[in-house]
């Protein structure tokens, strides 16, 4: 299969190195202004995988050229951060083919919906393979341009949707060529609500923010930073998250018993499952407060969530709180700052058994 990843973050490379140390080919592109990552790759003409992916995998091209990279495209994966999700969309504009399926990898919080809105595309127009993932199906990180850490391989519990979902057996049967282990979710709100990350992150942040603040993270985010006080909080927020689901007609699987699953727990409990996670041993905690765990989790995971329950009547004080708390000790108002208001999304204009149906 051909297929071209537009990013070339993390997420982005490790996938690239599979697909391609799986025989297809693979393009990788991205914007100007991440280039160190790419040129070194376009310049050796392969990635190098560590840990988990060990060897060399050649990739067909990288570099800037967005038509040259989804030239044949049979499949394309979009993998960033939810802030990048809207740039992302604009820059394929008119680069869209019904040949290709579409995937964002993760959803990062509705990523398949905002990428259709970014590409002027109505949220239920069915012309394209357009949908997402629950979840990277790595831990990563990028040891050096170029070359890769995979330390955790997802086993198990990859969800997938298109929306409208009549499409997730298309994008489904794409994605199993390489990721058997990925099943079909009912829509693209269960993929969204499994992302575990706003459950996770903000609550073992602001349980710790005196000790990133005066060490600089430096301690083991999961390994030292989750305590019977936070295993607390995360199990509160992640039950609203479930009873959320329950609302919308999808199960959302407990995080601890998804991270069984995944690979990354050995127990699926929240204290130990998580400072004793065989994936999780090795996280460093950020240095600053300023990071992606609540700068992105809170406004496009937490608030999104918050909101919708409002829409479907299911009460949420835990992730209420941690949305207050997190704008407290970032002097931000993350509610005024949702990234993803499901008025926003679209989801205003439907009835409840619409957005059930999406």
């Amino acid at each position: 299969m051909r297929l071209a990843i537009l990013g070339s973050g993390n997420g982005g490379t490790a996938a690239a190195f599979e697909w391609a140390q799986a025989g297809h080919e693979v393009a990788l592109w991205d914007f100007t202004q991440f280039g160190g990552n790419v040129a070194a790759i376009a310049a050796s003409g392969h990635i190098e995988g560590r840990v988990k992916f060990e060897g060399r995998a050649p990739i067909r091209y990288a570099g800037h050229d967005l038509a040259r990279a989804l030239e044949g495209a049979e499949l394309v994966l979009i993998v960033g951060p939810a802030y990048a999700h809207e740039e992302m969309g604009e820059a394929l504009r008119g680069h869209l083919s019904t040949d290709a399926a579409y995937c964002m990898l993760p959803s990062g919080c509705n990523g398949a919906i905002v990428l259709k809105k970014a590409l002027g595309l109505d949220i239920l127009d069915d012309t394209y393979v357009i949908g997402e993932t629950s979840t990277l199906p790595y831990g990563c990180r990028l040891v050096e341009p170029g070359v890769v850490r995979v330390t955790t391989r997802v086993l198990d519990g990859l969800f997938v949707a298109a929306v409208p979902s009549s499409r997730t057996p298309e994008l489904l049967a794409k994605l199993q060529v390489v990721w058997p282990q990925a099943e079909a979710a009912a829509n693209v709100l269960q993929t969204t609500l499994q992302n575990g990350n706003p459950v996770l992150h903000p609550a073992i942040m602001l349980l710790n923010a005196s000790r990133i603040e005066n060490t600089g993270g430096d301690f083991l985010f999961y390994t030292e930073g989750v305590t019977p006080a936070s295993a607390r909080l995360m199990a509160a927020v992640d039950e609203e998250r479930i009873a959320l689901g329950r609302a919308l007609g999808v199960r959302i699987v407990p995080d601890p018993e998804l991270g069984v699953r995944q690979g990354y727990l050995s127990e699926a409990t929240w204290l130990k499952g998580y400072n004793q996670g065989i994936g999780f041993a090795k996280s460093q905690a950020p240095s600053t407060l300023d990071f992606r765990y609540l700068t992105e989790d809170v406004p496009y995971g937490l608030v999104f969530i918050s909101e919708l329950a409002k829409q479907f009547h299911v009460p949420t004080p835990a992730v209420d709180t941690v949305i207050s708390l997190a704008s407290i000790v970032l002097d931000t108002d993350f509610r005024a700052q949702g990234r993803r208001l499901p008025a926003d999304l679209g989801f205003g204009e439907l009835t409840p058994d619409q957005v059930r149906g999406l």
